[in-house]
């Protein structure tokens, strides 16, 4: 997977878009949040409501999933991209982090075409 493919697939979520708040990291929001940590080659994202359902990443894949600097306690990991987790696996945990963000939003601040009940 490249990184535009990356970029794109985390951009279709509904009321998704792209920021740079640090120098050449570019990240995908919803709302004022991050979901996605894309500016390097592995992908940084929400994992899990825990650490320990985190973990479950790093038990399957030790080489390609690691804790993710100063936000890992809440339950964020990097994982790498075009290792030994798949591109599909890599969908789905976008899918999980953003719909674990977009959760957390008040429900006045959930973007328009949000469906919990397809998005789960």
């Amino acid at each position: 997977m490249t990184f535009d493919e990356l970029l794109e697939y985390c951009l279709c979520q509904p009321g998704a878009w792209q920021d740079e708040p640090w120098d050449g990291e570019v990240v995908a929001k919803v709302d004022k949040r991050i979901f996605a940590f894309t500016g390097a080659t592995p992908v940084g994202l929400k994992c899990g409501t825990s650490r320990d359902e985190a973990d479950e990443w790093l038990i399957r894949y030790p080489h390609d999933a690691a804790v993710m600097a100063y936000i890992g306690r809440s339950g964020w990991n990097t994982l790498s991209l075009n290792g030994a987790i798949s591109d599909h696996e890599i969908f789905e945990a976008i899918d999980e982090s953003y719909i674990a963000v977009v959760t957390n939003l008040p429900n006045s601040r959930r973007p328009e075409g949000w469906d919990p009940v397809s998005q789960s």
